[in-house]
């Protein structure tokens, strides 16, 4: 991977960090003692970390979100899954790289995965169509949970798109269709699901992969109906108020699990998923096993019924 690119906020941490390294630099080519220099300034770089990451707005963490050095879900079925057979198609109308999906094997787990993709340059994102997923991405999604519902096997999928595809092409596919069908066979699929939001869950292109027993978000991923621009357009009349907007939707992940929209959050390397993300993946994984073998241990009458009564209960307020 190339070197790090810093987020804006990030630039600080990146001036000290450059200056320890020249501190490091002279100590094995100068005959001048210093190590006091040295040990201030690791302290005062700390320091500088504690202080930015303790206090990371909305905004930060949409910007941490979409990282180009973020892992995107290939990049995580590469390290946590044992093995991954990639299939194809909708056998409607044809396969979508934006959402790629197979069989898997998760810690010893055998499962069925899907998720969005992003890309990292220009040829990828083309590829991966900016991991904004067609209509046959989301037929090709459902034809995998009856995979696993018809195999007994647990259903995962990974959340990381801006939005569903909302070209001439997939509305003529009606993709509205494809979602909506979605939202329905997954809330009567009898096998546990389990879904996590990995840096970006925009719109119903999420929400079309989204309903699960499970549904949790990585530390620095957002999960919303509308982009922070898009809102900002709406209601403040310009994008420039996006920052505002992300504040006031409360769509990063602290603020969804207090208000019980999802089901827990998967912690992150200081500094986001990007800057180790050996470490990411083995929080994701390790926390994916243990969800999918506590809802195992569920009988299907008690699955379906408790995932149903979850979704009743969004959107309604007890007042003492």
């Amino acid at each position: 991977m190339s070197a790090y690119q810093p987020l804006d906020f990030e630039k600080p941490i990146l001036e000290l960090e450059e200056k320890i390294q020249k501190l490091q630099d002279d100590l094995g080519s100068q005959n001048i003692d210093l190590s006091p220099e040295l040990a201030a300034m690791t302290e005062k770089l700390q320091k500088t970390k504690d202080e930015i990451y303790d206090n990371l707005s909305a905004w930060d963490r949409v910007k941490i979100a979409r990282h180009v050095q973020r892992p995107f879900m290939l990049d995580y079925m590469e390290e946590i899954a044992d093995d991954f057979t990639e299939l194809h198609g909708d056998r409607m109308f044809g396969d979508d790289n934006a959402m790629p999906g197979g069989f898997a094997t998760i810690g010893g787990v055998k499962c069925v995965v899907i998720g969005h993709q992003k890309g990292r340059d220009t040829k990828e994102n083309l590829l991966r169509n900016f991991g904004s997923a067609h209509p046959e991405g989301y037929r090709k999604a459902l034809r995998l949970m009856k995979m696993a519902e018809k195999f007994n096997l647990p259903f995962v999928a990974f959340i990381d798109t801006p939005g569903a595809f909302p070209g001439i092409g997939a509305e003529e596919r009606n993709i509205s269709e494809a979602i909506a069908r979605n939202l329905r066979d997954m809330m009567n699929l009898k096998v546990p699901v389990v879904a996590v939001v990995l840096g970006e869950g925009g719109s119903g292109g999420a929400l079309g992969i989204g309903i699960a027993d499970r549904l949790l978000m990585m530390e620095n991923s957002y999960y919303s109906v509308i982009s922070p621009e898009g809102c900002a357009a709406i209601l403040y009349k310009h994008r420039k108020h996006a920052e505002k907007a992300a504040a006031a939707m409360k769509m990063s992940a602290p603020d969804l699990q207090g208000l019980g929209v999802i089901d827990g959050v998967v912690g992150e390397p200081r500094g986001g998923a990007h800057r180790n993300p050996a470490q990411a993946c083995e929080s994701l994984k390790t926390t994916l096993v243990n969800e999918i073998q506590e809802l195992q241990k569920l009988p299907v009458e008690q699955l379906l019924e408790e995932r149903y009564q979850k979704y009743r209960k969004f959107g309604v307020w007890e007042q003492a």
